[in-house]
């Protein structure tokens, strides 16, 4: 039987703050028109400093966007362009712009539902 390795032994996830200083800051745009592109995302918070990346979010399977995407800015742009592009619309939809979190941490995945019968 193989030995299964547990995640707390892996040690703590890197503090974002670190991570900040070496990237900047990601921010996380959501409620984006499903015909955005990386290249119009990218285009849209240039207007508010040099940005590092821009990314729309797609699905694995179809490649289809799925509405969001994040930016990676220097810390004093992403602040600006986080003013001044939350709420703006952008054909037809308010855009959700906010610094992005680092993602919760789930429990173990799989088999929830009913349970089995043997």
């Amino acid at each position: 039987m193989a030995r299964r390795i547990r995640r707390a032994s892996l040690g703590p996830p890197r503090p974002l703050c670190q991570w900040e200083k070496e990237l900047g800051k990601r921010i996380y745009v959501g409620n984006l028109p499903f015909s955005t592109t990386d290249e119009e995302l990218e285009q849209l918070f240039a207007n508010h400093g040099p940005v590092e990346s821009a990314r729309v979010i797609t699905d694995r399977e179809t490649g289809r966007s799925r509405g969001f995407g994040f930016v990676e800015m220097e810390p004093a742009a992403a602040d600006e362009a986080i003013q001044a592009l939350d709420g703006k619309d952008l054909d037809g939809r308010p855009l959700r712009v906010n610094e992005a979190r680092e993602r919760e941490r789930r429990g173990p995945g799989g088999g929830g539902g009913r349970p089995r019968r043997y």
